[in-house]
């Protein structure tokens, strides 16, 4: 073997096999000066399901990846993979992130995990998905997906932010979904979107925890409290909304969940803290 052969072979050794890909940006759109949703390329062998999150990121200067734990805000069988961001000015990555264009590359992990996914939930008959802030993306790929809308008669979608403006991305999206060609007619009838802000009017105003523990969030849609019997759950904001969510739940009653031991509600334990 010459020199130049066993020097590719050597290299071709080294590879790491779970190094991320480098992926394509193909749109993004800003919200708000803090929020923007990015797609990009989706390699043939990504395999996900809907809800989990992936590591993503770019090259720092000195060429090492710098990656973060981001939620797939596409469903799992989506020809591309879509995220849901803030910008936090100081922020490693966010800072960059944000200000990324299409045809730039961003690096994408190969293994996706996490337990805001169906099979984590036992059989019920209303899901409940709680969020504040980028906590809906997971959400976004969930009411996207088929296979939400066979398991629940109704599926009901809470996301709180500070400011209406911060909606913009659950409410275009969860209106849009009556035109899209998999979900659209499975969605009438069994898709609910409640939405509250913490600091400025709106139709719901406040906390979601404060919703769920005064019954306003159950009086304002029309239906009876967490029943473990019949509700099943799933939680994704910050570590503070997660904890507080998940003792209210607790406290009617039901039990947490994993993909290894599925019960009654489920949190995103990557972003828990």
């Amino acid at each position: 073997m010459s020199a130049d052969a066993t020097g590719a072979a050597a290299g071709a050794a080294r590879v790491n096999p779970n190094a991320p890909t480098e992926e394509t940006v193909l749109a993004v759109e800003h919200y708000t000066d803090r929020l923007f949703r990015f797609r990009i390329t989706r390699p043939r062998s990504f395999r996900f399901r809907s809800g989990e999150f992936v590591m993503i990121g770019l090259p720092k200067e000195d060429g090492r990846p710098l990656l973060r734990a981001y939620s797939i805000a596409s469903p799992s069988w989506d020809e591309e993979l879509e995220f849901y961001s803030i910008k936090v000015p100081d922020g490693p990555l966010t800072s960059r992130l944000g200000h990324i264009k299409p045809g730039d590359k961003v690096l994408l992990g190969k293994k996706p995990t996490g337990t805001l996914v169906l099979d984590a939930l036992l059989p019920g008959k209303r899901l409940y998905m709680f969020s504040t802030g980028t906590g809906f993306a997971p959400f976004a790929s969930l009411v996207r997906d088929p296979d939400t809308y066979e398991r629940y008669d109704e599926v009901i979608v809470t996301h709180t932010c500070r400011e209406a403006a911060e909606l913009t991305y659950s409410r275009n999206l969860v209106a849009d979904l009556v035109n899209d060609p998999l979900v659209g007619e499975m969605v009438e009838g069994k898709l609910r979107l409640f939405t509250s802000c913490t600091r400025e009017p709106h139709d719901h105003q406040g906390r979601i925890t404060d919703l769920i523990e005064s019954g306003k969030l159950f009086e304002d849609l029309g239906i009876t409290p967490l029943d473990p019997a019949t509700d099943r759950g799933m939680i994704c904001g910050s570590m503070e909304m997660i904890q507080d969510t998940k003792a209210l739940m607790i406290k009617a009653g039901l039990t947490e969940g994993s993909n290894a031991a599925p019960a009654e509600f489920v949190i995103e334990k990557a972003f828990a803290g």
